[in-house]
């Protein structure tokens, strides 16, 4: 049994699908759709860049679904995989957009919109260079958990990633992060400081969830033809309006995305394959579980090499 699952931001890279879209025709024409939805040419800054353009969160989000998106349509046209047979679709953070757009829930246009919207929503939520946030290796989610409760009176600090066992991400005001990081060099516990510019995924974002619950209630949602695996609860869903819900909700909720791969397992699922740029999601889903099958899928040469488990 197996699952599709899609990357969220940091799995990016100028000339990703690159090769698809020289090869395939109907990529192209997915590109040039995205340029006309956003009115810019995102496929200029995903083939070409600059860098500096592609890690901007305004053109990132989108530029991950159109690549996981062209990724997930090649594999459809190329090969005889059968999609109605993956028993769960999920996607980390951005990533679950990739997974309601490819199950029928939300069309191509839609998703692209949103996540430019969200992109520059999540971007403008607090001002530049005042938040930010950092990687924790090496220890589970309760110690740290303990550690924010210990040190609630001097920073304000929340778990905005559970994404392995030993890999869990914080949010927060950039002036509490270097006082949690003193507390983590105090305890010898291996962190990093992540390039990003905005404390995803924390309260910090009640700005981002004002403006894209509107956004998300007007868009058209379809019922997905597969189960979807929720960012905020870690858990199955198909219903519409809950759909909505948990996307608006999940901007400021953590991604529980151990707890998802966790919950897919233990229903059965043996076999997880990565569809979009990077490999990211599937080390994470090998530190989670290294007994699980994981393919991951960029590029032509690695839908002929897939291999699945019984």
């Amino acid at each position: 049994m197996f699952s599709l699952i899609f990357p969220g931001q940091g799995s990016q890279s100028v000339g990703m699908a690159k090769e698809l879209h020289h090869n395939f025709d109907y990529v192209k024409d997915l590109f040039k759709q995205a340029d006309d939805a956003l009115g810019y040419s995102i496929s200029k800054i995903v083939l070409d860049g600059p860098k500096e353009d592609l890690d901007l969160t305004e053109n990132t989000q989108p530029a991950i679904f159109l690549v996981s998106y062209s990724i997930f349509e090649m594999i459809k046209k190329e090969s005889n995989f059968n999609f109605s047979d993956a028993k769960y679709f999920a996607g980390h953070s951005l990533g679950e957009y990739s997974a309601l757009a490819t199950s029928g829930s939300l069309d191509f246009e839609n998703a692209i919109k949103l996540l430019n919207q969200r992109g520059k929503a999540m971007q403008t939520a607090v001002p530049k260079g005042t938040g930010g946030m950092v990687a924790i290796l090496g220890v589970e989610i309760n110690e740290i958990n303990n550690l924010l409760e210990e040190n609630k009176n001097n920073y304000k600090c929340y778990i905005a990633n559970d994404n392995s066992n030993g890999q869990i991400v914080l949010s927060g005001l950039n002036s509490d992060i270097e006082k949690f990081i003193e507390t983590l060099k105090e305890k010898k516990i291996k962190n990093i400081k992540l390039p990003v510019s905005a404390p995803f995924h924390c309260k910090l974002m009640e700005k981002a969830t004002s403006i894209m619950r509107d956004k998300i209630n007007n868009t058209n949602f379809e019922k997905p033809k597969n189960i979807i695996i929720s960012n905020v609860t870690g858990q199955e869903t198909q219903e519409v309006e809950k759909i909505k819900d948990l996307l608006i909700k999940q901007i400021e909720s953590p991604v529980r995305w151990r707890e998802s791969v966790i919950y897919m397992i233990k229903n059965g699922v043996t076999n997880f394959i990565e569809i979009g740029p990077g490999k990211v999601l599937s080390g994470l889903v090998k530190r989670i579980d290294k007994k699980t099958n994981v393919n991951t899928i960029n590029n032509i040469e690695d839908l002929k090499n897939i291999q699945l488990n019984d």
